[in-house]
């Protein structure tokens, strides 16, 4: 009779162990699928039709978000005949312009200012008798107005850049080719240089890094993105139109006279950095250094550029840091990184060791090596019954999906200080050169003392919001719907 009661036991508690272990396994699973995107890969693949967003439309001071390589960038306003669009640049070519810009970036932070001088040394001694070598300033594109009357331009925007500048007429030297007639402030009724002796023009140097020169006792300002990237041309003012509502007389800018770089066909750029000549600066009286954007999910959809308040309530906001010898960059504290759900092992100092910027021109996010290694590990664990593909320039974790419709990819999310976790929308995961190339869009710095770069392809959909004054950039989804 005991002998029955012990097997009987044993029996019951054999099943309530199997049972809780069904239940523990079925947690796990429901754990893991909640972790879990599954995505069409024609999302990841381009598309030649224009999808564009209705968010940010009603916003009084917000401006249309293009990608310069998409469908959805038409630079045709002014009613005049442009230029040839350039044509189709390769994902190869678009990884090597990013590499290029992060170099940049790193050697800026490491490095002390230069001279008007040495770019113009680098301009004889180094450039191809081409366009030159594109460093990628950026891929987002928004129009604005420069001049009186105002006549439309296509600028990228760029978070990690302080001086607003476009090509002019008569273009002294050298102009790349642009989609747009180039500036003429010649035909301005408010145009005006910048004085050699002002101290505005002194002020130069902390927003280019390099140190302005004279020509005939008119300002010259010079800036250069990388390698051969650059643009040298009078410092002066004008009006700027960034809607009907929203005009700024005044407006300290640079007419480039000698510019290299494709700079996909825009005619500049538009510095959103944090130095006091600034776009967000300059605007700071109407705006008060609040600004926010959403990137497409692709190409070939729109996104916004947004001044002033108006941001949702479910943003998150975590501190602004310092960067050391960065003070333009928007630095952010990340603490750490998670994959399906999952946090990874990774010690704190790895992300201390250089601290992180945000950046909006930079493509693929950057992270240390001690980082990067163990999120390409776990997302490879997670994708294993894919077939894997070549590497793709500085993609090293690359799939072939060409048998497949739909893929399962685990959820990445990145965390900052402040408690703020940012899970990367499903588009922002991949970088897809073709549907038997795709790859997971992150790279390991080869220094673990360069700083690390949140980049545009993980903003993908993301409402980012700046409040430079209050010292904090803030995160949600779903900020382009």
């Amino acid at each position: 009779m005991g002998s029955l009661k012990f097997i009987l036991s044993a029996y019951l508690l054999s099943l309530s162990l199997c049972y809780a272990f069904e239940e523990r396994v079925a947690a796990e699973s429901q754990h893991e699928l909640q972790h879990m995107h599954t995505i069409q890969l024609s999302s990841l693949l381009p598309s030649s039709v224009c999808n564009p967003s209705t968010k940010g439309n009603a916003k009084k001071s917000s401006l249309k978000v293009v990608h310069k390589h998409g469908p959805c960038f038409k630079p045709y306003s002014n009613g005049e005949k442009a230029a040839s669009p350039s044509p189709s640049v390769s994902h190869a070519e678009i990884l090597r312009q990013d590499q290029s810009r992060v170099k940049s970036i790193h050697s800026r932070l490491s490095k002390n200012s230069g001279s008007l001088d040495e770019i113009r040394q680098s301009d004889d001694a180094t450039l191809p008798a081409k366009d030159g070598s594109v460093v990628g300033a950026g891929n987002y594109i928004v129009t604005v107005g420069i001049g009186t009357p105002k006549k439309d331009l296509s600028l990228i925007f760029d978070t990690g850049s302080d001086l607003t500048w476009t090509q002019c007429e008569p273009c002294v030297k050298y102009c790349y080719e642009q989609k747009e007639p180039k500036f003429d402030p010649t035909v301005s009724q408010s145009y005006s240089n910048v004085s050699c002796s002002s101290t505005i023009c002194t002020s130069l140097q902390s927003a280019t890094g390099n140190s302005p020169a004279c020509a005939s006792s008119t300002c010259l300002y010079g800036i250069q993105y990388g390698d051969s990237s650059f643009s040298i041309g009078f410092f002066g003012k004008e009006t700027l139109t960034l809607t009907p509502r929203d005009v700024f007389p005044n407006f300290l800018f640079g007419c480039g006279q000698n510019n290299r770089g494709l700079f996909g066909g825009a005619a500049g750029l538009m510095g959103l950095g944090r130095d006091p000549i600034s776009l967000v600066s300059q605007t700071a009286t109407k705006y008060k250094k609040l600004f926010s954007y959403c990137l497409p999910s692709s190409a070939s959809s729109t996104g916004h550029l947004t001044f002033g308040p108006g941001a949702s309530k479910s943003v998150q906001f975590t501190p602004l840091s310092s960067i050391s010898g960065g003070s333009s960059f928007y630095g952010l504290e990340m603490i750490g990184i998670s994959v399906g759900g999952q946090k990874l092992s990774i010690a704190a100092s790895v992300f201390t060791t250089a601290g992180t910027i945000i950046d909006s021109g930079t493509v693929i996010t950057r992270l240390p090596p001690d980082a990067y290694t163990p999120l390409r590990t776990a997302f490879r664990q997670f994708m294993s019954k894919y077939p894997t593909a070549p590497a793709l320039s500085l993609l090293d974790t690359c799939y072939d999906f060409s048998k497949y419709s739909t893929v399962t990819l685990p959820q990445i999310s990145l965390f900052f200080s402040g408690g703020v976790e940012v899970s990367v929308d499903k588009t922002g995961i991949m970088y897809a050169s073709n549907i038997s190339q795709v790859c997971l869009a992150f790279a390991g710095n080869s220094d673990p003392t360069d700083v690390s770069i949140f980049g545009n392809t993980q903003q993908h959909t993301l409402e980012v919001v700046y409040d430079v004054a209050g010292g904090k950039v803030g995160f949600a989804a779903g900020g382009c719907s």
